[in-house]
C-alpha cells in the first residue's frame, strides 16, 4: 500500500477508525491518527494507554504487507 494511500485515511474529516490487514493475516486497528507516524516505506502505530492516545507501544508495519483497509465503527 502506498503512504498516500493510507495518509488520506488518517485526514478524513471527520477521522473514521480503519483497520489495515496484512500478508501474515494480522490486523492492526487504527483508532487515532496522531499515533501513525508514515515514512516511504513503513508505518509506525503506535497503540494506545487505556487512559488515551499517549503510545505504551510502537511497531513498524512494512508498508509493502499491507493487503487491505477496513472502515470501521468501534463497539463500545
Amino acid at each position: 500500500m502506498r503512504p498516500e494511500d493510507i495518509r488520506e485515511l488518517l485526514r478524513r474529516q471527520p477521522f473514521r477508525p480503519f483497520r489495515l490487514l496484512t500478508t501474515n493475516n494480522l490486523v492492526y486497528e487504527i483508532r487515532h491518527p496522531e499515533l501513525v507516524a508514515l515514512t516511504r516505506s513503513v508505518a509506525h502505530i503506535g497503540f494506545p494507554t487505556s487512559q488515551g492516545t499517549v503510545a505504551e507501544r510502537i511497531v513498524g508495519l512494512a508498508l509493502l504487507h499491507i493487503v487491505q483497509f477496513e472502515l470501521w465503527i468501534p463497539i463500545s
